[in-house]
């Protein structure tokens, strides 16, 4: 068995404690969304710290034009999934859309995360104003992060994706958002498209970690959607995506070969296919003979 095969029976799952402390260890957590049993098993092999279950799988794996179609049977569907694929990795499960527009609804669907779909934590978005829905979850046992910046769930109020923070009196409305949450209990923050200097600067005032994308190196961790990073999703790329590799193109190329090859007959050939013993065939022979005569 190779290393990285035996790697997940060593590994021991990240905690809230270690996450929390990270900020103080100066550990830089990473974190990668995965929308599958597979993309799972991928990261967990990899070493990446926390999985998330991130809505943006209504666009990468449903092919919807933004998150908000994503439901709490599809969440907690794909939740599962991935923590089969990734049994020993910290897993992260986003809310998605008007799943914590109160605080009964955010309890009871952050339960069937927690519950059903086995995930460690859960992540709505939102700062001041969602600040007494993080504090109830917070309260009912629920390790709970939260998202400001740019938050896919307001995206109409905004007028689009649109970097969040470029002025003085946005950033600061950031800043409040962030001590909102930490103030609610909340053990991490996510920025999202908010301008490196700014997000350094909030983060350093505060006491939780914060995880950026497309928020600078100034963040105490990163996150990225592994379709993203890995070029599984081509549809578009973000700025702030980096491409690790591109496995679109190798998968394109492969089924290519495969076309072509059941087109000539080349596929599939004896290595890939099953024998059968050649008494065995001459009597199915004879009996079909048979048959046809009868």
């Amino acid at each position: 068995m190779s290393d990285a095969a035996a790697a997940p029976l060593e590994r021991k799952k990240r905690t809230i404690t270690e996450i929390r402390d990270s900020k103080k260890t100066g550990e830089k957590m990473v974190y990668t969304s995965v929308p599958d049993y597979t993309s799972a098993k991928w990261a967990e092999l990899a070493g990446v710290d926390v999985a998330v279950v991130r809505d943006s799988l209504a666009m990468v794996a449903h092919g919807h034009s933004s998150t908000v179609p994503a439901t709490m049977d599809m969440m907690v569907m794909h939740a599962q999934a991935v923590r089969r694929g990734a049994p020993r990795t910290f897993t992260l499960g986003c809310m998605p859309y008007q799943s914590y527009n109160t605080v009964d609804r955010a309890l009871v669907n952050a339960t069937r995360f927690m519950q059903d779909g086995g995930c460690d934590a859960v992540k709505p978005q939102g700062g001041k104003s969602q600040a007494h829905i993080l504090k109830a979850l917070v309260d009912s046992g629920i390790p709970t992060a939260s998202h400001i910046g740019l938050t896919p769930h307001t995206i109409a109020m905004f007028g689009g994706f649109k970097i969040q923070g470029r002025t003085a009196e946005a950033a600061m409305k950031i800043l409040e958002d962030a001590f909102a949450i930490q103030d609610a209990g909340c053990f991490m923050l996510e920025f999202e498209a908010v301008p490196a200097k700014i997000a350094t600067l909030i983060s350093k005032q505060l006491e939780i970690p914060t995880i950026g994308i497309g928020a600078g190196a100034g963040c105490d961790g990163q996150i990225l959607l592994s379709y993203d990073l890995l070029g599984v999703f081509t549809d578009f790329k973000p700025k702030f995506t980096k491409r690790y590799a591109n496995l679109t193109e190798v998968a394109v190329q492969g089924l290519k070969a495969y076309v072509d090859e059941v087109k000539t007959g080349r596929f599939p050939d004896d290595d890939h296919s099953y024998g059968v013993d050649d008494r065995e065939y001459e009597q199915f022979v004879n009996l079909v003979e048979k048959r046809r005569h009868v």
